[in-house]
């Protein structure tokens, strides 16, 4: 029997154009504690999407009309937090490798076996409730994303010094605050080097383990560890002649640090469990908010790594600093907030406001911007955002105001640190709607100590293991 069966209730959609095989994983999917959305066909699954929330599709890859790979791309351009799982009994390593660089999370081999497919489907719902998203541009893809936005000397200077840049192959470290828009440079930086034409392949670095890192970055071959069914491409393989995104690299564990280096100086790696060397072609991309000059000192991050990823250092300014550029900005969000919302009459802002938002010190930067413009395209009376909107938001927009209702945190003299700790942890989880990576950014944690706190709390746990029925 099923044991320790999870609590889940975020939907998973099959899509299979043979019926024994479709109902075969929908019963499978089911048994594993998930709701279950059965489709026939690519363009079925579309249509679905656009009618259910869906967390997870799992897919076939030879199907007639839209076959497995056409609706990879298809689901691309509508989401890119749906998590996609390809299945295959025919498919080369190539296909699976132009798969995942169109977005797949993982890929399953036919027959199929219970525990290949609960671990996908655990790692793809982890995914899912970190709110994570492939910063994934497919071959010869480009990206409406891509947008600089603003006319001040920081903002000026930046897109020049990254036109000087981009054309070359050496390594960039983009560093900034958190919400600066660091992605955004990097994806910039992509599609304007000689590398446009191949992938860009992203690794979110704070939220995997050391031992899931290594195999994430150079893959592993089947029984090269505990739960290895069945063997894995890493990023460096689907980043060939492409360029590779290392977001937030300062929380790479120690000793893969040095794997890393030996990557960026001699292009060549092992996957795990394997003795075989393979050489890559990969522009590597690094981002972090932290100093990564102060970590070297702490002993925290290797001195040779920061000098092999620092060839180009590109220090993207805080919003503070380019207050000039937020009409532009606030005009470019509002824009895309009408359009997501399909308001009849689109929202404005006035005059005053604008003034407001250009006095406000903007701790998250453009990041907080935008969720204050969206929060105010939603909220806005008779189509306008106002001032008097604005204020309690910009200042209420602090730790010790987050909570809806207005209560503040108890903070008795006596209290214990750790209880006090863990008020704020869940109230800023409450307030971003348990939204781990915005969570761990207000409280200025990493997303790896931010889990590990509230695994330690009981608070919204990883999808459990069970054992298959027997």
């Amino acid at each position: 029997m099923i044991r320790n069966q999870p609590q889940n209730t975020s939907a998973v959609m099959v899509v299979d154009d043979q019926r024994p095989a479709r109902e075969s994983l929908v019963d499978a999917v089911t048994m594993l504690g998930y709701e279950a959305i059965s489709c026939g066909s690519g363009s079925e699954a579309l249509k679905q999407l656009e009618r259910r929330d869906i967390a997870v599709v799992i897919t076939d890859l030879q199907m007639p009309g839209m076959d497995g790979l056409e609706l990879i791309r298809g689901i691309r351009q509508k989401s890119r937090e749906i998590q996609i799982v390809m299945v295959t009994a025919h498919g080369t390593i190539g296909t699976v490798v132009e798969a995942m660089r169109y977005g797949a999370l993982d890929y399953l081999q036919k027959p199929i076996g219970i525990e290949a497919l609960e671990s996908a489907l655990n790692r793809a719902m982890e995914a899912s409730r970190r709110g994570d998203h492939p910063t994934t541009i497919p071959p010869g893809g480009d990206s409406d994303q891509v947008a600089m936005i603003g006319e001040s000397r920081p903002m000026r200077n930046l897109r020049e010094q990254i036109a000087r840049i981009a054309p070359t192959d050496e390594t960039i470290l983009i560093t900034g605050e958190s919400g600066t828009g660091k992605e955004l440079v990097a994806r910039s930086v992509h599609q304007m080097s000689r590398r446009a034409q191949h992938a860009l392949i992203s690794l979110n670095c704070p939220v995997l383990s050391a031992q899931l890192m290594e195999s994430e970055l150079f893959g592993h071959e089947r029984g090269a560890f505990t739960s290895a069914d069945q063997a894995r491409i890493g990023r460096f393989e689907l980043a060939d002649q492409g360029t590779m995104l290392l977001d937030e690299i300062s929380e790479i564990d120690p000793a893969l640090q040095a794997k890393l280096l030996r990557v960026l100086q001699e292009k060549q790696y092992e996957k795990v469990g394997s003795s075989q060397t393979i050489r890559c072609d990969v522009r590597v991309l690094a981002t972090s908010n932290r100093d990564l000059q102060a970590e070297v000192a702490a002993g925290r991050f290797r001195q040779d790594l920061y000098y092999r990823l620092a060839v180009v250092p590109l220090q993207l300014p805080p919003l503070r600093s380019r207050t000039d550029d937020i009409p532009a900005l606030v005009a470019h969000f509002l824009q895309a907030a009408n359009t997501r919302i399909g308001v009849e009459t689109p929202v404005m802002v006035e005059d005053a406001a604008i003034e407001l938002l250009q006095g406000h010190a903007w701790p998250g930067n453009v990041r907080e911007l935008e969720n204050i413009v969206t929060r105010g395209c939603l909220l806005a009376v008779e189509g306008k955002i106002t001032a008097d909107q604005l204020r309690p938001w910009l200042d209420g927009d602090t730790v010790g105001n987050m909570s809806g209702s207005g209560d503040s945190l108890e903070l008795t003299v006596g209290t214990k640190l750790e209880t006090m700790e863990r008020q704020l942890i869940e109230r800023t989880l409450e307030t971003f709607a348990g939204h781990r990576e915005r969570t761990a950014e207000a409280l200025g944690i990493s997303i790896r100590t931010l889990s590990n706190k509230l695994r330690a709390y009981g608070v919204a746990p990883r999808a459990k293991s069970f054992a298959q029925a027997t």
